[in-house]
């Protein structure tokens, strides 16, 4: 299980919300247990906290992800990936990825400067620093997320329809795109719920199984709370599974438990 923090991140960016009602906000958690069938592989969690980053008001958004009991001794996975977002823009000016996965590491810290279009990317491991150019209203892997949550309507989206976004990750730029495939309702941990349902487009390869080999299902209400993400991997299918929640700034509704 190479890939635990990274397969929700980038699920993350399917978490929609219209542009008049914040979906997040300083305590917002979320815990995910990830899981082949009944095996627990390892868990993951999205935390939300207030602070500022040189003079401006951000949230800093931590992703945290590590394997546990029998998958620590085959394959160890210990991932922190963070974000701080700017509060009003929702726009990331730090990214952080320290990463251990069977003993291959990175630790690089990027700082993006909005105003020139111009990423600083800084890898602690290696002792390099470097620059890049990346487009306008480019996002991180983390910042992606509650960018979109914020940002877009899914009111009135469509099955069938595309959303594209830019991103920036490591040292590279690259379009973003998922797909909505349409409602449906879930029985979750918590009861009931009404999802939405999306496959992000992901590059085939080293970890995925084709193009099309992830689908996400987050809770159709003001939250959109991230319930259920399947992945079918080379190695497997894998599904991470949210088992906890706290500091959600609306009521999250449950059809029955």
């Amino acid at each position: 299980m190479k890939k635990l923090i990274v397969l929700l991140l980038i699920f993350g960016n399917t978490f929609l919300l219209s542009a008049q009602k914040k979906a997040y906000g300083d305590g917002e958690y979320f815990k995910f247990r990830v899981h082949y069938g009944f095996v627990t592989a390892g868990y993951a969690t999205l935390n939300v906290k207030n602070t500022t980053l040189n003079g401006k008001e951000v949230y800093h958004v931590r992703g945290f992800g590590k394997t546990v009991g029998l998958s620590k001794w085959f394959f160890k996975v210990e991932d922190d990936y963070q974000s701080y977002i700017d509060k009003k823009k929702d726009i990331p000016y730090r990214f952080i990825r320290k990463i251990d996965e069977g003993g291959y590491t990175k630790d690089i810290q990027i700082d993006f400067n909005h105003s020139t279009k111009k990423a600083i990317v800084n890898d602690k491991k290696h002792n390099e620093t470097s620059v890049f150019s990346f487009p306008k209203e480019t996002q991180d892997m983390i910042s992606a997320f509650y960018y979109l949550r914020n940002k877009l309507d899914t009111e009135n989206i469509k099955e069938g329809d595309i959303v594209e976004m830019n991103m920036f990750f490591d040292k590279e730029n690259f379009k973003f795109r998922l797909k909505f495939l349409g409602k449906e309702v879930l029985d979750t941990n918590f009861g009931a719920v009404r999802t939405l349902i999306f496959r992000p487009y992901v590059q085939s390869g080293r970890v995925f199984k084709e193009k099309e080999s992830l689908t996400v299902w987050i809770s159709d209400d003001n939250n959109k709370i991230p319930l259920l993400i399947k992945a079918d991997l080379a190695v497997g299918s894998l599904k991470a599974t949210l088992t906890e929640f706290k500091g959600l700034q609306h009521s999250f509704k449950i059809l029955a438990k």
